[in-house]
């Protein structure tokens, strides 16, 4: 029997769970859960007589891949793949997928959440601004790029967008201002909100140069990949920009600097929370054992991300 295997050290809400669950015993297959998990160690073993994983923010790295003896496919619930080592599943001959779109929705709500929090000086009982009129910007079009600008047009904000791989015809039709290349974006908007994945073209690629093309007030808001930012860049943006503020889903790595001298400009949250719902869970599970029963079944290889 075809056994799927569900690895997270942050589980899937039980709701998701049953879902996954009922779209693979369907199918004829088994499910076998390894969740709240301590060690790589535990990966690696119960990864050993599996014919796919189901994971989130999980390393399937080397030594996962390795020791999947029976090993076909893994499934990234979820947009980002760069947890998943592409080169040895490749070498291996097991396909990688994600399942783009399925935590869009949570991800746009939590960057403009995040923009409303700081717009309103996180609460703090002070007079705050409004985010209708101000120039946003995102950095990248693609299913979490169209659900901020969506709902951002619903706070009456002015949308730029630029994404080499969106036409303009693509980017236009909704309504959003397409520009022709990324110093334009953000020398034009006082928020940015960044999309782009995390790989050899984008890591660090938000810099200082980039950065202090943005008008004052200046806000950057990351639901995307530590990676994406040149961090050391970051803290000298905090430095000479008085105006400048970062919202982040995830920490940067030199936090406790930035803290030290500009803590009420930067809010992170206490971990990646842009995937963090009830429906995102569902979605992305979801589709991810399906992506599992039709490639198994069908040989359908749609979301492959290691051709």
């Amino acid at each position: 029997m075809i056994k799927v295997l569900i690895a997270t050290d942050k589980p899937f809400a039980p709701v998701a769970v049953k879902g996954i669950r009922k779209v693979v015993e369907e199918a004829g297959f088994e499910l076998v859960l390894l969740e709240n998990y301590t060690s790589q160690d535990d990966f690696v073993k119960a990864v050993a007589d599996v014919d796919a994983v189901i994971i989130r923010s999980d390393k399937a790295d080397k030594s996962v891949i390795d020791a999947g003896n029976k090993l076909k496919i893994i499934v990234r619930a979820g947009a980002g793949y760069d947890n998943i080592d592409l080169q040895a599943a490749t070498a291996k001959g097991v396909i990688a997928m994600n399942t783009p779109g399925q935590n869009s929705n949570a991800v746009a709500e939590l960057a403009l959440g995040m923009m409303v929090y700081y717009a309103r000086n996180f609460f703090n009982g002070k007079s705050g601004s409004e985010l209708m009129g101000k120039k946003l910007g995102i950095h990248a079009y693609g299913y979490v790029g169209k659900n901020v600008a969506r709902i951002a047009k619903g706070f009456g904000m002015e949308v730029f967008a630029f994404d080499p791989f969106i036409s303009r015809l693509e980017i236009e039709k909704d309504g959003v201002k397409w520009v022709s290349s990324v110093e334009e974006l953000y020398s034009a908007c006082h928020y940015i909100s960044l999309h782009i994945p995390a790989n050899s073209q984008t890591k660090q690629s938000v810099n200082f140069p980039l950065l202090s093309k943005m008008p004052s007030p200046a806000c950057l808001v990351n639901t995307a990949r530590a990676e994406v930012i040149n961090e050391s860049d970051l803290l000298k943006m905090f430095q000479e920009r008085k105006d400048f503020a970062y919202l982040s889903d995830v920490e940067p790595a030199n936090k406790a600097e930035i803290e030290a001298g500009f803590k009420a400009r930067l809010f992170c949250t206490p971990k990646k929370m842009g995937a963090q719902t009830e429906e995102a869970n569902v979605n992305a599970g979801i589709a991810a054992a399906k992506q599992i029963v039709n490639f198994i079944k069908n040989g359908d290889k749609t979301f492959q991300v290691n051709k």
